[in-house]
């Protein structure tokens, strides 16, 4: 049998099950950005890595309110994602010059949101075979870079 370490999920392991609240209600809250993973503040929307990503630069894009519905997010709050968007998409060309990108939102449990209660629109860059066999067979993905490492170089691309 062959192990791949992966220690820093233990924290992740450890706390499962064990928030009582809402991880994008308390992102922002913390006012701990750097620790949180958030990138990116606008007005209605925060932009913030996911912690376990399907390639590096992977970002959701997050309304401060709380919510699950799409249809009932006032106009501004759905412009401004589409804006952050485009912009966090400018400094991940600028960063990582990926080949492709995935955009979009998985609304409800049966349609893949790992967080059902609060909307988040995913960005992820794409490279021709970052789909690979770990992924394909072991249900394991890779990652070549450390988050902190990501954090640092988009948050110094969407100052710029």
């Amino acid at each position: 049998m062959d192990y791949l370490w992966t220690p820093w999920r233990y924290r992740y392991i450890a706390g499962a099950g064990k928030l009582a609240g809402c991880v994008f209600c308390e992102a922002p809250a913390a006012n701990r950005d750097e620790e949180m993973l958030i990138v990116l503040r606008g007005v209605k929307n925060f932009v913030i890595l996911n912690r376990y990503p399907y390639t590096s630069g992977h970002v959701m894009i997050v309304p401060y309110a709380h919510t699950a519905d799409f249809v009932r997010l006032d106009t501004q709050t759905t412009a401004e994602i589409m804006l952050l968007a485009q912009r966090v998409q400018a400094a991940l060309d600028a960063v990582y010059h990926p080949e492709g990108y995935n955009l979009g939102m998985n609304l409800g449990r049966s349609a893949g949101a790992g967080i059902a209660d609060h909307l988040h629109f995913h960005l992820v860059p794409r490279w021709t075979g970052d789909t690979n066999f770990m992924t394909s067979i072991s249900e394991t993905r890779l990652e070549p870079e450390e988050l902190a490492t990501t954090y640092a170089k988009l948050r110094r691309a969407l100052s710029s």
